[in-house]
């Protein structure tokens, strides 16, 4: 899935200015955070002050490492919001390929997951219907050329975001783009992760 590496990286670019105002924003909450702890330590310890200092530092300890923990929340969720739009942005950029690009891409796909074996493919009745002449004769040479065949099957199926669905002797592969997102969304967030925040 090159197409799909591909469309990831364009959208990094993107996606670390998006990433940068997040975690901007983030910081400064945790540090806002941290001056209101700071001043409550503050207070509270001139509220108290004719107790032991032992009493107000541990307080003190307490409630910056409680602000601490929230600023570090702050920041880490900010982080996984940018990460989850910038898949959602692949995603969506992924889909709205041209018609040319469309079934170049499903062809690519077919060369990666027809099996050696005689099956059927299903398409959207959207793709059914602008499905350029001779795609039908070149996805039977792509299965041919995996030692099987494939017939496009006349029955629409609802396909997300765009794909096909293979059936071979009455199991079926979803081979839509959501599905296969969603297959590997761990390693796409690991390297979207690395790139935004290394």
């Amino acid at each position: 899935m090159t197409g799909l590496d591909k469309i990831i990286n364009q959208i990094l670019d993107e996606a670390n200015n998006s990433a940068n105002e997040k975690l901007e924003e983030a910081k400064a909450k945790a540090k806002e955070i941290m001056d209101k702890a700071e001043a409550e330590a503050k207070a509270i310890e001139e509220e108290i002050s004719k107790k032991s200092e032992v009493e107000v530092a541990n307080y003190r300890d307490r409630v910056e490492s409680s602000a601490d923990l929230k600023s570090r929340t702050a920041i880490l969720e900010a982080k996984q919001e940018v990460i989850a739009e910038t898949m959602e942005k692949a995603y969506e950029k992924f889909c709205s390929k041209s018609d040319g690009e469309y079934f170049s891409t499903l062809k690519e796909m077919l060369k990666k997951f027809a099996l050696p074996q005689d099956g059927e493919v299903y398409f959207s009745g959207e793709d059914l219907k602008k499905m350029p002449s001779g795609f039908e004769e070149e996805i039977g040479k792509i299965a041919k050329e995996k030692g099987g065949s494939l017939t496009v099957s006349k029955e629409s199926r609802e396909v997300k975001g765009g794909g096909f669905i293979l059936a071979y002797g009455g199991v079926e592969e979803n081979c839509s783009f959501r599905a296969l997102f969603d297959s590997r969304k761990d390693d796409l967030q690991d390297q979207i992760q690395k790139v935004l925040f290394a």
